[in-house]
């Protein structure tokens, strides 16, 4: 049966493992090739098996190691996703990076690290897409919930992730006319090896007490937003920032 993304190709960013790795599989089951892009060479096993997992659901899946902060790793993979596919048609950025800790206390490398991480990785992917990207494309970010959260201790992180809803909104109108969609997903607190490094017992618990069902979300809870709006159905969904986190904050009207 035909599935509604055969024939398209896909980047997904940071796709070795966590969201990365769910979005992956997702996108082949739908029927699209896959990049899994990462980033250490210690991800490297991580991501061919990814790969080969994808391979097995009958979509062509190919890796790329990069340092995405570095600006020539960002048109490396994309040139290689399409010498490799043909055609570039979905980008999903998961790659992230959160130092927790209060302002007064950043240094500065670590302020430049997070910002190159989580702010310059997605606008030069979003440059690329601006002129290599088909037509009908699906550009997707993931930034988090606390970009709409007043909290202690997440404004460097927060405030990297904030830029990128505005790149979003941008581009969105600078190529919509292509039917390309440009869109930001803000997960709340999910259950990965990205969200317990940098919490306290306590602050769990909080985060917990704010949701509809005292938990903290699944990754898989992500997985049905990120495939709906690369989807063809979502053509009228575009500028957004969809938040994902069991009622912790809503969006303002």
């Amino acid at each position: 049966m035909p599935r509604v993304l055969d024939g398209k190709t896909a980047i997904v960013t940071g796709g070795s493992a966590n969201l990365g790795a769910r979005f992956a599989a997702a996108l082949a089951e739908d029927g699209a090739n896959v990049m899994v892009h990462y980033n250490s060479d210690s991800k490297r096993d991580q991501a061919e098996d990814v790969a080969r997992q994808l391979a097995g659901r009958g979509v062509k899946a190919a890796t790329r190691q990069g340092d995405l902060t570095r600006v020539e790793e960002v048109t490396g993979l994309v040139d290689a996703t399409i010498d490799t596919f043909g055609q570039w048609d979905i980008l999903v950025n998961t790659a992230g990076m959160i130092v927790r800790k209060p302002i007064a206390e950043f240094t500065e490398d670590e302020w430049e690290r997070m910002f190159a991480i989580n702010a310059k990785i997605p606008f030069f992917l979003m440059k690329e897409a601006a002129t290599k990207m088909a037509d009908h494309g699906r550009v997707l970010n993931l930034i988090t919930t606390i970009v709409g959260v007043t909290a202690p201790t997440y404004g460097g992180y927060a405030g990297s992730k904030s830029p990128v809803e505005h790149y979003t909104k941008s581009l969105a109108k600078e190529i919509g006319g292509r039917g390309i969609t440009v869109n930001c997903v803000a997960p709340g607190p999910l259950k990965t090896s990205f969200f317990y490094p940098a919490e306290t017992d306590e602050n769990i618990a909080w985060l917990k007490s704010m949701s509809v069902n005292g938990d903290i979300g699944d990754p898989d809870d992500v997985v049905p937003v990120v495939r709906f709006l690369v989807s063809p159905e979502a053509k009228w969904v575009t500028a957004q920032t969809l938040f994902v986190n069991g009622g912790l904050v809503g969006t303002a009207s």
